[in-house]
């Protein structure tokens, strides 16, 4: 009898535990909410932490949950497969990783998906009742034409409003009214620790909810720098361990009270799967990159005007010594190792080996730090630059430049033909027009990611001979052509293995 007893005895618990779960799970759903309305420009300064009381965790996330998930979107991104670009696979495998084992592209080619198929999938959050939804750059990149469908299951065709690599953020717009959207949180109120759900459509899996902790805070990865276009990267992402997945892409980070905090954006896996770490962009900065887009059309950059060296990154320090024959100790802070011309840092006096240690009375503590604190500011911007020289601290007040070293805002309308089209030229040499036969010819170069060249087919290193009928062999005559031109426009070019097309663009 004992032994029979013995034997039962672990099914007995199992079926103890399995009931208590069971009651625990029941409790966890029934649980309700008031979904309120909040201006799309309105921003929360209530971000606050869970109770440890675990009834309070599953009502609040019982209640986030019910907030976010109809305000989260499927993105599906159509592409025309004759021209879509490798580089654009190649930056979703290094978001995602490549779960073919390297051979995705190789299998794409083989076999292309029909063309009423979209080329990817990914989120967005709807952050205005009139339509408006936020999501990454990367989401939309080389898209002909943007799918929105609801939580509901009802669809949109969505017209683009703007990106910017640089943070890898993009606006979307459709035509509806009355939708359910999310509040922007401060997302400078949050702690390491705090609770989190990412919400988005992972693998297919539409409106998926997961929950974690904030693991980090202000972290650069590198992603935007290493594969895609951005030219001045702002990376400071918020880090979570929240399961993400790819097609979580431009979902929504919320707290517990159903306040958007940040967009997901990558994660970090060595299987292109979840393996613990994803990150996403901080609420403040994606709603001032949207309400640039929305507002001028471009996002308004300030730069501080300095090169610099992140202290707090030793292999970069330790390559910088090696590589100038100096002895720059790692640690905490940037340090600067150049001042432009027409620098706003040198015109408040800063110099060479000054060490950038508060923005504003924030600390500084790495370049990622550094980054979003003047990256989220506009040209005109005033900022206080607390910085350390010879041991001494010093604070002086920068006025913050645009590239061109404007201090006011600018539009569309204001940027020139090269900025417009989303490219720079270089002449061709005479060499390389002999070689391949060429009697005109400009080599294209820093190509933006998403821009009109980009979505013709033409990367980095094509060689452009013809624009609208007329040669083209200097970037003025680029510029000469394009000046007032309007519409849909020629463009011929050829690729690395000096194969030609002829493809149109839009003039922006």
């Amino acid at each position: 009898m004992k032994s029979t007893l013995k034997k039962l005895l672990p099914f007995a618990v199992v079926g103890i535990l399995s009931g208590a779960t069971t009651v625990g799970v029941q409790q966890y759903l029934v649980h309700d909410s008031n979904n309120g309305d909040q201006s799309y420009f309105t921003k929360s300064n209530n971000a606050s932490f869970v109770g440890m009381n675990t009834a309070t965790v599953g009502d609040d996330f019982v209640k986030a949950s019910k907030m976010t998930v109809p305000a989260v979107v499927t993105i599906k991104n159509y592409q025309n497969r004759a021209s879509s670009r490798a580089s654009e696979q190649d930056l979703f495998d290094f978001f995602f990783g490549d779960p073919l084992g390297g051979k995705g592209q190789q299998r794409q080619k083989q076999q292309q998906a029909p063309e009423n198929m979209p080329s990817g999938l990914g989120s967005g959050v709807i952050i205005s009742p009139d339509g408006y939804i936020i999501s990454n750059n990367h989401v939309v990149a080389g898209a002909n034409k943007l799918e929105v469908v609801l939580s509901n299951k009802k669809s949109y065709i969505a017209t683009l409003v703007g990106t910017d690599p640089n943070t890898d953020i993009s606006l979307l717009k459709i035509e509806e009214k009355g939708l359910p959207y999310l509040n922007f949180a401060n997302s400078d109120n949050i702690e390491v620790g705090q609770w989190v759900l990412a919400v988005g459509n992972p693998l297919g899996l539409n409106s998926t909810v997961t929950a974690g902790i904030i693991s980090a805070k202000g972290r650069g990865i590198g992603i935007l720098s290493g594969q895609g276009k951005a030219t001045n990267p702002i990376e400071s992402f918020i880090q979570t361990d929240a399961a993400i997945n790819p097609g979580n892409s431009g979902g929504a980070l919320v707290n517990v009270n159903g306040d958007l905090i940040g967009i997901n954006s990558a994660i970090s896996s060595t299987n292109g799967y979840y393996q613990g770490y994803g990150f996403a962009v901080p609420a403040n900065l994606a709603r001032k990159i949207i309400e640039d887009i929305k507002k001028f059309g471009i996002v308004q950059r300030g730069f501080l005007g300095v090169n610099s060296l992140d202290l707090s990154n030793d292999q970069q320090v330790a390559f910088y010594n090696q590589e100038k024959k100096t002895n720059i100790k790692p640690g905490s802070g940037v340090y600067i190792i150049g001042l432009p011309d027409n620098s706003g840092a040198q015109d408040a006096g800063m110099k060479i080996g000054d060490i950038i240690t508060k923005i504003d009375g924030v600390n500084i503590t790495d370049f990622a730090d550094l980054s979003v604190a003047i990256g989220s500011k506009r040209p005109g911007d005033k900022v206080q630059v607390t910085y350390t020289r010879n041991g001494k601290e010093t604070t002086s007040t920068v006025t913050l430049r645009d590239q061109k070293g404007g201090t006011s805002a600018r539009t569309k309308a204001d940027l020139s033909v090269t900025e417009k089209i989303g490219a720079e030229f270089q002449s061709l040499d005479d060499r390389t027009k002999a070689y391949y036969g060429l009697s005109s010819g400009v080599v294209a170069k820093n190509v933006v990611e998403g821009s009109e060249i980009a979505k013709a087919g033409i990367v980095d290193g094509y060689i452009i001979t013809e624009i609208n009928g007329k040669p083209v062999n200097s970037q003025k005559d680029v510029e000469n052509l394009l000046n007032k031109f309007t519409g849909t426009g020629q463009i011929k070019y050829m690729d690395d293995y000096g194969r030609g097309y002829q493809r149109g663009f839009k003039m922006p």
